[in-house]
């Protein structure tokens, strides 16, 4: 009986004096981290809105520069056209042999 009893006062001594100890800071370390990640994943987050904030406003500038200095397809089918006519004017010059200027040759 004696035996027993001193069996179970180790295992008792044993539990108290270390496993109690080691699970409690077992417990303490995995507070710890799961404390540091949450802090790290909000500060990743809040980057990443700012990151996010700062694309899309840099994008509507962007629309709005190319809203300014876009050209409008009237616009440049007018510019096209006088460019045809003024072409076509001076190939009509040339296919007519007037020439005002010949470049002093004769």
């Amino acid at each position: 009986m004696h035996d027993a009893l001193t069996g179970s006062l180790d295992l008792a001594w044993w539990i108290t004096a270390v496993e109690l100890p080691a699970m409690g800071g077992l417990f303490w370390l995995i507070t710890k981290v799961r404390k540091d990640s949450d802090s790290a994943l909000d500060d990743l987050r809040a980057r990443a809105e700012e990151a996010q904030t700062q694309g899309r406003e840099s994008l509507a500038a962007y629309k709005l520069e190319v809203a300014k200095t876009y050209v409008s397809f009237a616009t440049l089918k007018d510019v096209e056209q006088r460019l045809t006519d003024h072409l076509l004017r001076i190939e009509t010059k040339l296919d007519s042999g007037f020439l005002p200027f010949d470049g002093g040759r004769r």
